[in-house]
């Protein structure tokens, strides 16, 4: 009997053929572009997901601002626990406060602030610096609503209260700012 040989597998090169090549990237679902503009090089990149994507393209300065936050919500949380009285007359010019267990609450959930302060400072996550600056806008917002309808009230402002109303107001522009600058897509290249 003779048996016919298979004729010999010719080799395709794919590097040449272009029409073989994008079939290929094709069926492997690479190459293509996703949902938000990425083209994944790989299909490990694809299923890993691209990691540069979720880096925070820092603004100018916040890494400081994270920084001066966490000092400052710090010095006064341990003022408020340590020192409730020599705190009350630095804000309000009066003498010393009847019960120093408001005060010292506040200087607890300050010090509560500043460990998410200090906590967000080493993060690159995007969501939980946005977070820790939505937390300081908030604090710097109900702190000046409450401090300028107690002001008004007593009919009385001194330079210490002026000085503080005007630094919240200040600190609440600077902590928004930042918080829709983390926010901000990236520009792509």
């Amino acid at each position: 009997m003779a048996t016919k040989q298979p004729p010999p597998l010719m080799k395709k090169h794919s590097q040449t053929d272009l029409v073989s090549r994008l079939k290929t990237r094709k069926i492997l679902g690479v190459g293509g572009e996703d949902d938000d503009g990425e083209v994944h090089r790989s299909k490990i990149s694809q299923m890993l997901g691209n990691e540069i994507k979720f880096a925070v393209r820092e603004p100018l300065g916040l890494r400081l601002w994270q920084f001066v936050s966490a000092v400052m919500f710090t010095g006064v949380a341990i003022m408020a626990l340590a020192f409730p009285d020599q705190l009350y007359d630095a804000v309000f010019d009066e003498g010393s406060v009847s019960n120093k267990t408001s005060i010292r609450l506040y200087g607890g959930a300050l010090l509560s602030i500043s460990l998410i302060m200090w906590n967000s400072m080493y993060t690159s996550e995007k969501v939980i610096i946005r977070w820790s600056l939505l937390t300081e806008a908030c604090y710097f917002g109900v702190q000046f609503i409450v401090t300028t309808i107690m002001l008004i009230e007593n009919g009385m402002i001194s330079n210490g209260a002026a000085i503080l109303l005007s630094s919240r107001a200040l600190f609440l522009l600077v902590s928004v700012y930042f918080y829709y600058q983390v926010g901000r897509r990236p520009k792509k290249l």
